[in-house]
């Protein structure tokens, strides 16, 4: 199976970006670049947007590679030189149920986020909530995609919409066979 070499992964907080740019990033032997790690230094700090385009730019100056993220402010960079979108659509309770497994995981083990980040408890419930903002946007997400798509300056992108975690699963088991 012919893969694109530039690739982005949107999705949903919680539909599972990160992972599966990380698997297909290392089936295709590319670099994978995670966004949040560009985008948050420790004690959960934001670069500055002149900073964070900086890192982008140079991570995607490569001719190969898997990025996730959803950030608004570098799309144009990422999507001009992207050739495939992978967009995670799962339904709300999937994303949700994967998003409080992980917030809850990574809070009684003490996992890093990035960069040294951990998710608290007293995170996990307040304006800056991950469950929340994952609330928040899934549906933005799913109205605004299929038109961001359809724009003309995104017309050289080839966008494969996974609505299940399994449908994603086989086609990624596709592209490593």
């Amino acid at each position: 199976m012919m893969v694109a070499k530039r690739i982005v992964v949107v999705g949903t907080s919680g539909s599972g970006k990160t992972t599966f740019a990380a698997a297909l990033a290392e089936t295709l032997r590319v670099s994978h670049i995670e966004l949040d790690a560009l985008h948050w230094e420790p004690n959960w700090v934001e670069v500055s947007q002149e900073v964070f385009e900086q890192r982008v730019t140079q991570a995607i100056a490569g001719d190969a590679w898997v990025s996730d993220g959803n950030y608004l402010s570098v799309r144009s960079l990422l999507w001009a030189q992207a050739e495939m979108i992978i967009w995670l659509d799962y339904a709300l309770p999937v994303i949700m149920s994967r998003l409080l497994w992980r917030t809850g995981r990574r809070i009684v083990s003490g996992a890093e986020c990035c960069n040294g980040n951990h998710e608290k408890l007293s995170m996990a419930f307040s304006r800056d909530s991950v469950i929340l903002w994952a609330l928040q946007t899934y549906r933005r997400h799913r109205r605004d995609y299929p038109k961001l798509f359809a724009q003309p300056q995104f017309g050289h992108l080839q966008v494969m919409r996974f609505q299940s975690p399994r449908r994603a699963e086989q086609w990624l088991r596709q592209v490593g066979a």
